[in-house]
């Protein structure tokens, strides 16, 4: 192989990987972290839903770097008539999907992740569509630590959390129950 025929190629797969790598940079760019009082929240993102679809799905990492443990609880968003905590769990085989009564536990110094497959925000009566590029608005309600707004972009149908290396397929999907880790 001469040695224009190495640079050419070397020059296409890195013109190709950086093409590749434009979307997830851009979703990855725009996820901002937030906090309020002694909760983090990093990683917010959303999935891009059909036309038609009356809910959607939002995902995020909430740690509590506090002593005391709080509880989230979804106030509003400015693309759905309601936004809930949801939870699923499997029952005789069967993946059931339930809003968290009273919100969801976020004990001190444990970080909970809201995935696919998991606990999410739930975005129920969506007044538009959630479009791959664009962001949903959401306040989350934390009982000791008071309120926050937070910008989910939007990702493709069906995608892994932005930055991932591999697809995730249905909200349904992504095996287990929620990801809790003590830091």
């Amino acid at each position: 192989m001469t040695d224009h025929t190495r640079k050419y190629i070397r020059g296409g797969l890195a013109g190709a990987l950086a093409l590749a790598a434009l979307p997830l940079a851009a979703a990855g760019a725009r996820a901002a972290d937030y906090d309020v009082g002694s909760i983090h929240i990093t990683q917010p993102w959303a999935r891009a839903t059909p036309k038609g679809a009356s809910a959607g799905a939002g995902y995020l990492t909430v740690t509590n770097n506090g002593t005391a443990a709080d509880r989230l609880t979804c106030a509003g968003s400015d693309a759905a008539a309601q936004c809930q905590i949801h939870t699923m769990t499997m029952e005789n085989g069967v993946m059931k999907m339930r809003p968290v009564e009273g919100g969801l536990e976020i004990k001190p110094g444990e970080t909970v992740t809201l995935r696919p497959g998991s606990d999410h925000v739930m975005f129920v009566n969506l007044k538009h569509p959630f479009e791959t590029g664009n962001a949903v608005e959401a306040t989350l309600q934390f009982e000791k630590a008071g309120t926050v707004k937070v910008e989910l972009p939007v990702v493709a149908i069906g995608a892994a959390a932005p930055g991932a290396t591999t697809g995730g397929g249905s909200m349904m999907q992504g095996g287990g129950m929620m990801q809790s880790t003590k830091h």
